[in-house]
């Protein structure tokens, strides 16, 4: 990677008038910013459509975006929605700092089915849509849905039936159809053939509005930097549709689930609970089906983090039975033949190893091996003493440096709760004589630092506390919330983080 810098935030975290952060006027207004601060990348989190726990960790399909970032002013403009359906919908906008999941699942998705049924892609459109102009929208739609034949009917029957079954997980719903029988597949196809098609809507929404936001994105010389997981959850478009993908039991249930043992961020481990792939499959298909999810992701995004890349290596499996991942067993993984394959197949595409957590002699030969960049997290760099790899004279050039991550606390938060010890070992390395200025001395540090690229979460540049955090891993119930408030960017920090990235040579 070239010596640059970036923003990490979530698209779910901008502001917007209608409750989460969208494709919307706020997101060009943030690229912007991001140019305007010398950025080159804007870091986000995986796209995906999310479900309980609202976590973009576990997305109810690998490929499917989230319908919550479509922008609801452009299907104002586009005719399939009026103003007043949207004034008067409830999607927790009356609190700009957070995002209310339960608001936007009850309110929000029925007002996109109303769009849906008020545009020219529904099987009965309106009279006014029957016109060349709408006939080129339907055409371009439909090439749509072909393109994306690979992923896309599953994904929209999936979400279809699990609508029918009142969102219950797929592993509930009668027997034909979640071990997919011929007949019920074409049952339900047929049935639900108006839900079906709303989902391919959203779909092509989703598709038509990111397309846009990237190719703005690239006008301005900014980099999208987007986030791979290494898992895909149980109750997904894509266990259901490929169990042979993963180990599974003769009725379809898991024996086995992911996480990984006790570590800095959870003393019981992190349960994750995502079902375990059988990699002798895929190693037997030439991995086309992590192919397929590669091509895609470089669709999206320039560069693509691989989240828990040492599960590559080796992976913790977990008794599908347990409360936590304290008991479990290492089991070895692909190694660099799925990355080998991906050269030969893909080319040699811009990767980030997420390295974090317990790295062994084996995880670490797999990262030389590959050449990926790993990541350094200051937060982690303070517990020992000056040999700590953490700490930024400790570096080497092949890395992504940050002060925290979506997974962290907030700098701020994080100092505020260290002991005298550590906090005045923090000033010391920063360079402060008070906490006033630790976040930003350590952005600085940084930012100076001998590694490629240097990611500051916004919160940090805003200097945020602990209210200001994204997730608490291990946790449910209070994480992916936190939004930008409107105003909060202002053109004196711009101008501060690009004096910064001036002085650093990261322009």
């Amino acid at each position: 990677m070239d010596r640059k810098c970036g923003v990490l935030l979530p698209i779910t975290s901008l502001p917007s008038p209608h409750g989460i952060g969208c494709f919307s006027k706020e997101a060009y207004e943030f690229i912007d910013f991001l140019k305007a601060s010398g950025q080159t990348y804007w870091q986000i989190l995986p796209l995906g459509q999310t479900g309980y726990g609202d976590s973009p960790y576990q997305s109810f399909s690998t490929f499917a975006g989230n319908p919550y970032m479509i922008d609801l002013e452009k299907l104002i403009d586009a005719g399939y929605l009026t103003r007043e359906e949207v004034t008067n919908c409830d999607m927790g906008q009356q609190n700009p700092s957070y995002a209310d999941y339960g608001k936007l699942y009850e309110n929000r998705m029925p007002l996109l089915c109303r769009a849906y049924l008020n545009s020219p892609f529904c099987l009965q459109p309106q009279e006014k849509w029957k016109n060349a102009a709408a006939d080129e929208e339907r055409a371009a739609f439909s090439a749509f849905i072909q393109r994306e034949s690979g992923w896309l009917p599953d994904y929209a029957l999936y979400s279809a039936v699990k609508k029918h079954f009142k969102g219950i997980a797929f592993t509930k719903w009668d027997e034909p159809i979640r071990i997919r029988r011929p007949e019920a597949m074409e049952e339900y196809r047929q049935k639900l053939a108006e839900d079906v098609r709303f989902y391919e809507f959203l779909q092509y929404m989703f598709s038509v509005q990111w397309t846009a936001l990237r190719e703005y994105a690239h006008s301005k010389g900014v980099r999208l930097f987007g986030d791979l997981p290494i898992y895909v959850a149980m109750d997904s478009a894509d266990t259901w549709s490929h169990p042979e993908l993963f180990e599974l039991d003769e009725k379809g249930f898991p024996t086995l689930v992911a996480g990984v043992p006790p570590d800095a961020f959870s003393e019981t481990g992190q349960l994750w609970g995502n079902p375990i792939y059988r990699w002798d499959y895929h190693k037997d298909t030439d991995y086309a089906w992590w192919m397929q999810r590669f091509r895609y992701a470089f669709q999206l995004y320039d560069v693509v983090r691989i989240d828990h890349f040492r599960g590559f290596e080796s992976y913790w499996v977990v008794p599908a039975e347990s409360t936590d991942a304290r008991i479990g067993e290492w089991r070895k993984g692909p190694g660099d033949d799925l990355f080998h394959v991906m050269k030969q197949t893909i080319g040699d595409e811009m990767i980030v190893a997420e390295d974090l957590g317990i790295l062994t002699v084996a995880v670490r030969e797999l990262l030389e091996r590959t050449e990926y960049p790993g990541m350094k997290v200051l937060q982690f760099a303070f517990d020992a003493d000056a040999t700590q790899e953490y700490l930024p004279h400790n570096y080497t050039t092949n890395y992504v440096v940050y002060t925290g991550t979506h997974d962290n606390d907030t700098t701020r938060g994080w100092f505020d709760r260290l002991d005298s010890r550590r906090q005045s070992f923090v000033m010391n390395y920063a360079g402060v004589d008070n906490g006033i200025g630790v976040v930003w001395g350590l952005i600085r540090a940084a930012m100076m630092s001998v590694a490629d690229t240097a990611i500051i979460p916004m919160q940090d540049y805003l200097n945020l506390g602990s209210e200001a955090r994204i997730n608490t891993p291990s946790t449910i119930g209070d994480n992916w919330k936190w939004r930008l408030a409107p105003g909060q960017l202002s053109q004196e920090l711009s101008q501060s983080m690009r004096v910064l990235a001036q002085t650093f040579g990261r322009i």
